[in-house]
């Protein structure tokens, strides 16, 4: 509140007026001090801030899901691995079956998670983007792989295009609390799948520094984006000190079966200094068993046994431990991306993730709404906090994503960002010291005092870095809002985007590299 709409008793009087005359000049000062940008370590929320303190599972739970797992690898194991990823698991002493089936030891798996890497960091092409990966710390970003756009003007669906994932990627680049961008859209317009890969990665990293995430349709195409990136980090020596882009990697096909081109690209992706998300995506009910513990329990095993298999090939090497189970309406079989089961599950997931000690990343934030409004809004904030709370480094799809991962609203990312700093709000949790108590300021007011903590220093030193505001979101009385026009949220979502994508992308690559990728790939972006 400002201080000048504080109570001020007998304002009428020569002294009280004098004195506020007197005053004018601290207020101005602080005012000063409080609209002016904060430094990171002082703002209210910010990346990789601890969570960890809500456990829907309990110790006894996580040894069951963990032993189960463990069972489940080395009496049903996983079918369909590539001839590579044979020699390189059996090689690790995984046992093939005579059924073809991959079989992996308890001390196999357990030699394995010795090696693997602990804490990793995934690093933005500006440092100041880095996201450093351990114990409990939480980023949120986009993921999935939407078909459509939703247009909130038309109220309807259209197929998204390469522009659409520049402009997601554009806007991501400005909102706070959306740290990454994990290609949410599909580019619908090209339908080359190489060119499609290619300029899924030149979109991206054109509309951002901050980290990106890609995936690859086949395996022959890796090498060609490797190219890519060389151009634009500088050269493969500077691209393997600062990896800039992550694979997200569907190894497995649930239930327990390996995707033989995903193996191979995963292959090439280690081979070339990419880190990868090990993605293990059942549904349960379908394509992963119906209980939410079952559910948690086969994605655990499929990840473990990428566990091995990343280590096999190069012994603690940056990978995430990617459990995205996710949930079916099970009255028809649809994905019900929004519910409060795949809250459950994706919290779950997380206390695996930290059981194990690995970077832990999964799925939250989506809607089964089909538009931003209220149903979106309690969908994406109730799996948004939860994995939050839980303690998930990474949560994916956590802004922008709507119709059960079929459509992408650019509004939304905006809307989003509002959403999200209150879900960072709720993983920051409260601080309890001596200060924040505040006995001696309770003493101060109530005693001889004011009778009221709106001017106390305490409060005004803390109204910036103890609370967060909403950028886009209205919490104007009945009557402001009139006298405002009734501002629509909506609306000014859009206002903003729109101002977003007025501007150039500080994210572009200087004229020299951008000429010398486009004469090297078919870009489809106007230059």
């Amino acid at each position: 509140m400002s201080d000048d709409l504080l109570p001020d008793a007998d304002a009428s009087s020569p002294a009280r007026a004098a004195s506020r005359h007197i005053r004018s000049g601290g207020r101005a000062a602080r005012h000063a001090a409080r609209t002016s940008p904060l430094t990171a370590e002082m703002r209210p929320v910010r990346p990789g801030m601890s969570g960890g303190t809500y456990n829907p599972l309990s110790d006894d739970d996580v040894l069951r899901i963990h032993r189960t797992a463990l069972q489940a690898l080395e009496e049903i194991g996983l079918a369909d691995a590539p001839s590579s990823g044979v020699e390189i698991l059996t090689r690790a002493g995984a046992i093939l079956g005579d059924d073809g089936r991959i079989r992996f030891p308890r001390a196999l798996v357990e030699d394995m998670l010795a090696k693997a890497a602990r804490g990793i960091t995934l690093f933005g092409r500006e440092p100041i983007h880095d996201m450093h990966l351990s114990g409990t710390r939480v980023h949120y970003g986009t993921a999935g792989a939407a078909v459509h756009v939703v247009d909130v003007e038309g109220r309807e669906y259209r197929e998204s295009t390469v522009q659409d994932l520049h402009d997601a990627a554009r806007i991501c680049d400005r909102l706070d609390n959306i740290h990454f961008v994990q290609r949410p859209m599909v580019c619908r317009d090209i339908v080359d799948n190489r060119e499609m890969d290619l300029n899924t990665i030149y979109a991206c990293c054109a509309g951002t520094t901050k980290h990106v995430g890609t995936s690859f349709t086949e395996p022959s195409f890796v090498d060609d984006a490797f190219d890519m990136l060389h151009m634009i980090a500088g050269g493969e020596a500077e691209w393997r000190a600062r990896p800039f882009v992550s694979n997200s990697n569907c190894f497995v096909v649930p239930p327990m079966k390996f995707a033989t081109d995903a193996c191979k690209v995963m292959e090439a992706c280690i081979a070339g200094g990419m880190p990868v998300l090990l993605l293990s995506a059942g549904q349960a009910g379908a394509t992963a068993p119906a209980p939410i513990a079952g559910a948690i329990v086969q994605a655990v095993a499929e990840c473990l046994a990428g566990v091995v298999y990343v280590n096999a090939i190069s012994p603690g090497y940056p990978a995430i431990f990617g459990t995205w189970p996710f949930v079916s309406d099970l009255r028809t079989g649809a994905m019900s991306g929004g519910s409060g089961e795949q809250a459950l599950l994706t919290a779950g997931c997380a206390q695996m993730h930290r059981f194990y000690g690995l970077p832990g990343g999964a799925a939250a934030g989506i809607a089964d709404a089909k538009l931003p409004d209220m149903q979106a809004g309690w969908e994406q904030m109730c799996s948004n906090v939860m994995a939050g709370l839980s303690g998930l480094n990474m949560v994916y799809e956590a802004a922008g994503m709507h119709a059960s991962l079929l459509g992408f609203c650019l509004e939304s990312l905006i809307l989003g960002d509002d959403l999200l700093g209150q879900a960072l709000r709720c993983v920051r949790g409260i601080e309890v010291t001596d200060d924040t108590l505040a006995l001696e300021t309770m003493r101060a007011t109530c005693i001889g005092g004011p009778g009221h903590y709106l001017g106390s220093d305490q409060t005004l030193s803390l109204m910036q870095t103890e609370y967060i505001y909403p950028v886009t979101a209205n919490r104007q009385s009945p009557k402001e809002w009139e006298e405002k026009g009734r501002p629509d949220l909506l609306i000014e979502a859009t206002k903003k985007k729109d101002a977003i994508l007025a501007t150039t992308s500080a994210a572009r690559f200087p004229a020299d590299v951008d000429r010398a990728i486009r004469e090297r790939f078919r870009i489809h972006l106007p230059a």
